[in-house]
């Protein structure tokens, strides 16, 4: 006997309802609504992202294939023309609220990487989206050009977006990243690794006072004074590890306290490459090991850029960017709970190409952890318990 539900449908299963209706509530989603409620709105975007729709079209015709589904998943119609509306006219924030509320619980069953230090780690980066202007003229960026930036602040122990921030292409990524407010948001001992795009010295003493420790790189053009030489155990990479003043202009007003520089040769690059903290307790290694964990950030841009639908959008307003930017990063955190819940050792990657090809097979959700791409194909085909050639 077949599972009696759809692995769709088990996916759903990990949504909060309660919570999602109450953010449904808080922002007068369903005021009005007669069919396309904002759960049934959810449900089509969210199989969008399962299984790489890439217009409205495309969910419909998808959806229509599966309609005696509909009543188990919860909705009641796929139509472009109400979806469109919807996506232009529900508030995005409903959606946000509802990654928020998932991430609260992955973080309670996330797996953490372990490090040599006991800090919890950050990286702090922002990625551009880009859009053509002429049908997103919401997205300023240049003159002739459209797009938009998602400002993310990344858990490298669990991989798991802790703030997601959007904002028109023109905006600084040191100006977002100050509004983020990181002072108050991440305990004292925290660590948070970004580039040169950050370099803001009130900002780094605001970080600074509050307990927080960066790393960074030094840019060229900044003018640092030696005030003397750090004390630590070095390895034949290690060229200078140094006590430091910034001695710019205002830049000592605005970070009079002493820095850390250290500066280590690279075997790979043949470079020399110098970063800066204010943390004075941690080896030379860790601080090179620290900077290379923000190339993860880099990494979760691009898994999502490639794997989730938010380069190719289902609607040209900024309200129905951000819903579906939302709806992809819930997505991305389902799969992620269900990897730390299952503790499924092969790449979230993967996983994701499974559930795409059995989103509506009637199979055991948990089952499918157990194959790869060349078993999967029995898990998608029905079973025969009489042994009979179909």
């Amino acid at each position: 006997m077949a599972y009696s539900s759809t692995v769709f449908n088990q996916l759903l299963t990990f949504i909060p309802r309660e919570s999602f209706k109450g953010f449904v509530r808080m922002y007068k989603g369903d005021r009005y609504v007669k069919k396309v409620t904002a759960w049934n709105q959810f449900v089509a975007l969210l199989y969008a992202q399962a299984t790489g729709k890439d217009s409205l079209r495309e969910i419909e015709t998808g959806l229509a294939l599966h309609a005696e589904n509909w009543a188990h998943l919860g909705i009641a119609s796929v139509a472009r023309s109400s979806l469109s509306y919807t996506n232009s006219h529900r508030d995005a924030r409903i959606f946000e609220g509802l990654f928020y509320e998932i991430l609260g619980q992955c973080k309670a069953v996330a797996v953490s990487k372990p490090f040599s230090f006991k800090n919890p780690l950050y990286s702090l980066d922002a990625t551009v989206v880009r859009l053509c202007l002429s049908l997103f003229d919401w997205a300023h960026y240049t003159k002739t050009k459209g797009a938009f930036k998602l400002h993310t602040l990344l858990n490298n122990r669990t991989m798991l977006p802790e703030v997601i921030v959007s904002s028109d292409g023109k905006r600084g990524d040191v100006t977002a990243g100050k509004a983020l407010d990181l002072p108050q948001r991440l305990e004292k001992g925290s660590i948070v690794v970004f580039d040169r795009a950050y370099v803001d010295y009130a900002w780094w003493r605001d970080l600074n006072e509050a307990g927080i420790w960066f790393v960074s790189r030094v840019k060229t053009s900044m003018h640092i004074d030696v005030v003397g030489q750090h004390d630590t155990a070095r390895d034949g990479r290690t060229l200078g590890d140094e006590r430091v003043l910034i001695g710019e202009h205002n830049g000592t007003e605005q970070y009079p306290e002493v820095l850390r520089r250290v500066r280590v040769y690279d075997e790979e690059s043949h470079e020399v490459r110098e970063y800066l903290t204010n943390n004075f307790t941690l080896s030379v290694p860790d601080i090179v090991l620290i900077y290379t964990q923000r190339w993860q950030v880099e990494l979760f841009f691009k898994w999502i850029k490639q794997n989730l639908k938010v380069k190719t959008f289902l609607g040209t307003s900024q309200n129905a960017v951000m819903i579906q930017v939302w709806v992809a990063m819930i997505y991305y955190l389902l799969l992620a709970y269900i990897k730390f819940q299952t503790r499924f050792a092969k790449p979230l990657l993967e996983l994701t190409r499974m559930v795409k090809e059995v989103l509506f097979a009637h199979r055991n959700f948990i089952d499918l952890l157990s194959l790869d791409s060349t078993t999967i194909r029995k898990f998608i085909e029905p079973p025969n318990p009489q042994g009979r050639l179909w």
